[in-house]
């Protein structure tokens, strides 16, 4: 193969401008033919040192001389692969070349390895580690299924609750008392839910012992005091339908304990002191608290609440402010006939015969049939 312009000048590819030039320079000198006489040889060789010098003295022809050369350097390498690997029985200049030498990585398989093996199969074994992941992937995937469901039944419980408070408001009991019910089958310690369906099941269905569970049911839960309140209310109504007075009287203590504007508590808890639990003085306490409030915040005081303050009034001899208390509730409700009743006893006790007889009189008109027997035995 013929030299390269940087094996005539003698440096190196990666030369620099400056050290082609110095080399050309020092081989001028060498060569040139003034100096060997003329020589043939020296002039051929001046020749290819300018001609070198030519090419890469400039920064074009240089650059292109380089390229030209990396071309044919990456062509003689193909060439030199190809003749390597050359299949058996090709010729190269009419001469056939040898079958290349088999390429040997490893000695040749053994009779044992010519042959599939059966594979023993290996038992696997959890260690405690394994056993560790487990357990927490199976926990967290029980957490995880715990919550979603928890979060669904939270949300249907909720929306039933809504449909239920919706009906109650429209008058529609039954339809109420089913959306409650559903609310606590998603939600069972739903306590606005327990709460309405005791409320429910105590003025509307006439249930004071299933009302009564799910009202101390309700009260079991977290709610604010007037809730409280509200709830030891009816729990107290609960115990006196069911015959309970003195669980009656605990239960008006408590909501009133927290609730002291409750004027229901008031009125329900003298009621039960002066008729069941034979308590006139403290009862005539409680109706004038209700009574009380009423005035206070300017409204008319509640006729029942009159009415019972009469009653406790004459069991206690106070037979004149019994009178003004009646009237009282008459003039509030004028066509009540207990009040009218209640008036001819207090006539009767008094020994006016006559206006103990146009009371009852009066009472029967009205409706209230309890004075009919004393109609017929008092009056002619």
């Amino acid at each position: 193969m013929s030299q390269t312009h940087y094996q005539v000048l003698g440096v190196a590819p990666t030369a620099s401008a400056a050290d082609v030039k110095r080399a050309y320079r020092q081989l001028v000198v060498r060569y040139h033919p003034d100096k060997h006489g003329g020589d043939v040889r020296y002039e051929e060789q001046f020749k290819a040192v300018a001609t070198a010098y030519r090419v890469l003295g400039d920064a074009g022809r240089r650059a292109t001389y380089d390229f030209q050369l990396a071309q044919a350097t990456r062509r003689a390498d193909d060439e030199r692969r190809q003749q390597q690997y050359r299949p058996a029985g090709q010729h190269v200049y009419g001469v056939p070349m040898p079958p290349p030498a088999p390429l040997r990585t490893r000695p040749p398989a053994g009779s044992r390895e010519r042959h599939y093996q059966t594979i023993p199969r290996q038992r696997v074994r959890f260690v405690r580690r394994d056993w560790l992941l487990t357990l927490a992937f199976l926990a967290a995937t029980a957490l995880f299924s715990l919550s979603v469901k928890a979060t669904m039944d939270r949300v249907t419980s909720n929306a039933r609750y809504r449909e239920g408070l919706a009906d109650y408001g429209r008058g529609k009991f039954t339809a109420a008392y089913s959306e409650f019910s559903q609310a606590l089958d998603f939600r069972p310690t739903a306590a606005g839910a327990l709460r309405r369906r005791g409320e429910l099941q105590l003025l509307a269905f006439n249930n004071p012992a299933a009302a009564c569970a799910d009202l101390l049911a309700a009260r079991q839960q977290e709610n604010p005091p007037a809730v409280v309140a509200q709830l030891c209310y009816y729990l107290g109504r609960c115990e006196t339908a069911l015959g309970h007075p003195a669980r009656a009287d605990a239960e008006y203590s408590a909501a009133l304990v927290r609730a002291p504007a409750l004027g229901a508590a008031w009125l329900a808890r003298g009621q039960g002191r002066l008729l069941d639990l034979g308590r006139p003085a403290a009862a005539l306490a409680d109706f004038d608290r209700s009574l009380a409030q009423a005035q206070a915040a300017g409204q008319p005081g509640p006729w029942r609440a009159a009415q019972l303050r009469g009653l406790a009034l004459a069991t206690l001899s106070r037979y004149p402010e019994a009178r003004a208390a009646y009237e009282a509730a008459l003039l509030a409700h004028p066509r009540d006939g207990q009040t009218h009743f209640l008036l001819g006893r207090l006539a009767q006790h008094l020994g006016d015969t006559t206006a103990a007889c146009e009371f009852f009189r009066r009472s029967l008109e009205l409706g209230y049939a309890f004075a009919g027997p004393a109609y017929e035995q008092y009056c002619p």
